[in-house]
């Protein structure tokens, strides 16, 4: 629901692909980062058996996204 929402929310901003929603400022932070997107992922293996195929489906690839974003940052600041 809306917490998972925020959780996704969170880890762009986290990314530094979105701006922080409270400043409005680009501030990434990747160790917290991998905390929410962690936190976002065990959410979703609570909400996913009730959700329908389509609503399951979108859910993974945001998961997946922000996923897949972490390592891609985390390549580029080694």
């Amino acid at each position: 629901g809306v917490m998972l929402q925020q959780c996704i929310e969170l880890g762009w901003q986290k990314l530094g692909l979105q701006p922080d929603f409270m400043t409005g400022k680009i501030c990434p932070n990747l160790a917290q980062a991998k905390l929410v997107i962690d936190a976002a992922a065990a959410l979703s293996d609570v909400v996913l058996p009730e959700l329908d195929d389509s609503d399951r489906r979108a859910l993974q690839n945001m998961i997946r996204d922000l996923k897949v974003n972490y390592v891609q940052r985390v390549g580029a600041a080694s």
